[in-house]
């Protein structure tokens, strides 16, 4: 939000110095995207987004690959929202591989291609959060798994003009 064309020029100026190895962008939808990536020299690496069961966000994926940006999600458990960590979907699926609903929905975005970005404060939570690599999601798993999609975010709606307005109003530096 606000003059990201200008933010953007600084950081490809830390990118060509060498200070950067990579540089991204949150929240940007396809449009966003496209329309940055015509106007600047260097493309995003990664655009992170809400990415979780319930807002699966297939065009923006699509799009990414299409531009080779590499999707990230924040919030890959819908911030507890939805019974997530009780799903009986993902709890179900959990059983056949001795996983919890959690470690189901983030291989599922794994096995999409997604980086992700799982938040704890617990730490066997944190220890379950990195063991997702020795199982698959079958192509019936993600099949369930995406029949769960709302279409929707209902954690923020970023077309919103209030939550634009609060975005700007925040002080991000001195």
């Amino acid at each position: 939000m606000g003059d990201f064309f200008a933010a953007w020029r600084a950081m490809e100026k830390a990118y060509k110095a060498g200070k950067l190895r990579a540089i991204g962008v949150a929240n940007f939808y396809p449009f966003m995207l496209e329309n940055l990536i015509e106007a600047v020299e260097i493309k995003p690496a990664v655009d992170q987004i809400e990415l979780h069961p319930f807002f699966q966000r297939e065009r923006d994926l699509a799009y990414m690959r299409e531009n080779n940006i590499q999707p990230m999600a924040w919030g890959p458990l819908d911030e507890g929202r939805n019974d997530i960590f009780k799903h009986p979907v993902l709890t179900k699926i959990g059983e056949k591989y001795g996983k919890s609903a959690a470690q189901v929905a983030l291989r599922w975005n794994i096995d999409r291609g997604v980086i992700i970005i799982p938040k704890s404060v617990h730490v066997e939570r944190m220890q379950q959060n990195i063991d997702l690599f020795d199982f698959e999601l079958s192509d019936e798993d993600m099949r369930e798994i995406a029949a769960l999609g709302l279409g929707h975010s209902e954690i923020i709606d970023h077309f919103v003009p209030a939550v634009q307005k609060m975005c700007l109003g925040m002080k991000i530096h001195s």
